[in-house]
Formats: C-alpha cells, sequence, structure tokens
C-alpha cells in the first residue's frame, strides 16, 4: 500500500524500509486496521451515561449484557490508543533520517491538519443536516455531543465563536483529538527524543505519573501520548527487539491477570452509584498496559493468518476512513436502533459497528476508485 505522503498516523506501508522486518511491517499494518474496528466499538457504547471515563458508573441495573458491554467497551478495548501512538512514535522515529524535521512538519499539514480540519468541518456539516429535520434532529439531542451542555445542545444554534471551537480545537468527531494530539507530538519531536534518551528514567517517571492521575492539558497534551509517543521512539532508537518476548513474559498467564482486572473494574462499576475513584483508576491503567503487552506479544499467530488473507490486507488500506467516518455516524445510528429495538442494547451493540466499519470502507473504496484526489486530501495519503 503506497504512501503519498510520509505519516505518523497509525498506518504503515505493506512493505516497510529497509530497516523493518517485514513480520513488525505487517503485524504494525493489522492493528492500524484492528485498532479502528475496536475504536468504534468503544464508541458504540450505549448503556447511561454514555461518557466514558476510567472511573464511570453505570445507572443500569447489573445484567449479562450490561456487564458484557460495559467490560468490552471500557475494559478490554482500552489498549488501542496506548498501542497506536506507540505505534506512531516508532514509525515516526524510524524515518526521522529521512528529512530535516521542518520538511517533515510541514508534511504533518497534509498528513495530519488538513485531514483534521475537513473532518471535522463534516461532522459540524452532517449534525447541522439532521438538525434540519424534527426526527433525527431528535437524534441529535439524544446523542449528547455538544461541549456546550444542554443549554446548547445544536449546531445551528451555535455562534460563530462556538462554530470555530468547535472546528479547530473541539471537534463533532471527537476522535479527532488523536489526530490533534499526534500533530503536536510530531512538532516536539526533536525534544521528546533528546529526552527519552538521555533521561529516559526522569521522563517516563513525569509522563507515566500525568498518565496514571489522568492529568493533562487539553486539547493539546494527553497524557497516555506522553507515554506511549515517546515509548515508540524509545523502543526504536534502542533497536529492541518487538517480536520476541522476554522469556519471563507469559502472555497466557498475563492474558488471565488482564481479565481478572477488568472483571473486578467493571463490577465496581456497578456496585455502587459512586464507584471510588483511586481503584477504578488504578485498574483501569493496568488494564491498559496488561492490554498492550498481551495482545502485542500474544497474538501472533493471529497476525500471519489474517495477513495471508488478501481481503484483509485490502481492508488495512481503510484503516484511515474507518477512523474519520464513525464519529458522530455510530452515535446517532445508535439512538435511531435503540428506539426501533428498544431493549435490544447488546445486540445493537455488537452489529452496528460492524455496519458502520462496513459502510466506511465502502465510502472510501469508491472515493478512492472515483476520486483518488480527494480521497487523498481527505486521508492524508493514506491507502491510494
Amino acid at each position: 500500500m503506497p504512501i503519498a505522503y510520509e505519516t505518523s498516523a497509525p498506518v504503515v506501508p505493506a512493505a516497510g524500509p529497509a530497516r523493518l522486518d517485514s513480520f513488525l511491517s505487517q503485524k504494525l499494518r493489522f492493528w492500524s486496521l484492528v485498532a479502528m474496528v475496536l475504536l468504534v466499538y468503544v464508541h458504540a457504547y450505549n448503556l447511561h451515561s454514555r461518557y466514558l471515563q476510567p472511573w464511570t458508573p453505570v445507572d443500569e441495573p447489573l445484567s449479562v449484557s450490561a456487564f458484557l458491554q460495559y467490560f468490552l467497551a471500557n475494559g478490554l478495548l482500552r489498549f488501542r490508543i496506548p498501542i497506536l501512538f506507540a505505534i506512531s512514535g516508532y514509525l515516526f522515529a524510524l524515518h526521522d533520517s529521512r528529512a530535516p524535521h521542518k520538511v517533515r512538519v510541514k508534511r504533518r499539514v497534509q498528513t495530519l491538519l488538513v485531514p483534521y480540519l475537513l473532518w471535522s468541518a463534516f461532522g459540524l456539516g452532517l449534525t447541522w443536516a439532521l438538525e434540519q429535520y424534527p426526527p433525527t434532529r431528535q437524534l441529535v439531542l439524544a446523542a449528547e455531543l455538544s461541549v456546550f451542555g444542554p443549554t446548547n445542545p445544536l449546531v445551528s444554534g451555535y455562534s460563530p465563536s462556538e462554530l470555530l471551537l468547535r472546528w479547530l480545537l473541539l471537534p463533532v468527531p471527537f476522535q479527532l483529538w488523536f489526530l490533534r494530539s499526534l500533530l503536536v507530538y510530531n512538532l516536539a519531536y526533536p525534544w521528546l527524543r533528546k529526552a527519552v534518551l538521555a533521561a529516559p528514567k526522569v521522563y517516563f517517571s513525569v509522563a507515566g505519573l500525568l498518565w496514571l492521575l489522568e492529568i493533562s492539558v487539553p486539547p493539546l497534551l494527553e497524557g497516555t501520548g506522553l507515554v506511549f509517543f515517546a515509548l515508540g521512539i524509545w523502543l526504536q532508537k534502542r533497536e529492541l527487539n518487538l517480536l520476541t518476548p522476554p522469556r519471563w513474559l507469559r502472555p497466557g498467564w498475563l492474558a488471565v491477570v488482564w481479565l481478572a482486572v477488568l472483571g473486578v473494574k467493571t463490577y465496581l462499576a456497578f456496585a455502587s452509584d459512586h464507584p471510588p475513584f483511586i481503584p477504578m483508576l488504578l485498574l483501569h491503567r493496568a488494564g491498559e498496559v496488561l492490554g498492550v503487552v498481551v495482545m502485542w506479544f500474544g497474538t501472533d499467530a493471529l497476525v500471519r493468518r489474517a495477513m495471508r488473507q488478501r481481503w484483509f490486507v485490502w481492508l488495512t488500506s481503510f484503516s484511515f476512513m474507518i477512523y474519520a467516518v464513525h464519529v458522530p455516524l455510530v452515535n446517532y445510528a445508535t439512538e435511531a436502533a435503540l428506539r426501533q429495538w428498544p431493549g435490544q442494547n447488546l445486540l445493537i451493540y455488537l452489529l452496528l459497528p460492524l455496519a458502520v466499519v462496513a459502510l466506511a470502507v465502502l465510502l472510501g473504496a469508491g472515493l478512492r476508485r472515483l476520486l483518488p484526489g480527494a480521497y487523498g486530501v481527505l486521508t492524508g495519503g493514506r491507502g491510494l
């Protein structure tokens, strides 16, 4: 999959450069797709409250379906953002000798900033269009995606300054925060590289504490990125073996611990209207780290099998389209599905994301075939 622009976003070429092992290249590409599909499942969560934080409780009674949905969306699938940041940092460090940093930063405008602005505008436009008709306006209201609260819930009611704020910094497609943060880390790359190579213990102690305690400076710096993007840099510059786990690491046993940690966290979310903040946060962070290690080192057979399938390799070309298209579409579609099939929360949660992924892939395939130039601009050159 040739790439029109050099990019550190979570998509990698089919055949990596000489310094990138062929299976490592396949593994990075595999996770660039799988993480995006899992992202749709996290954002398709349909219990209350919908806004998921590490300590979010569940307002609905404990049941098998509710437990499973929370266990997945706010537990098992939460490793995806750390692993994507680590992949992005690794790839950006891998290519840092190709061009001066200033040149690479200019390319970030095409690969990160332009798609960010275009998809943010698309989210605003789609939401505004849905607000023009009473039935779909109710879906927008039910999704509660406005950052201005219930007193100002509609895009059509925003002032010019509020529209500008939502377009530039707080997009309706809220998943775009990843591109925004990635752009910041790309800009800061020389200083991040210097810090993690000169004083890794100091850097990761400070950054790790910010991540652990959920301390960030939105909309620019996120604790997760500070740790895992820099981890990717450190791993690449140390040229560590990312394919063979240390002898003491047993993915099978770690998987058991991981599931147990997430099981306890999920139980606590149902056990009280106000789950204990610190235990929930620590269990969440432990789940993220364990998930990254288990999924990276424990899925090699799955990766090899998937990457031998032509249809799967073809799908990896549309990872970015899945990422860009799914919000706010999945949020509005969830509200529509719940109205049509009340009480079928788990079935909707399991099936609706697949429909959204299929739509994003079809849209991407159609655009790439009919309007390759527009597709290249919208995706920052990914998947061409």
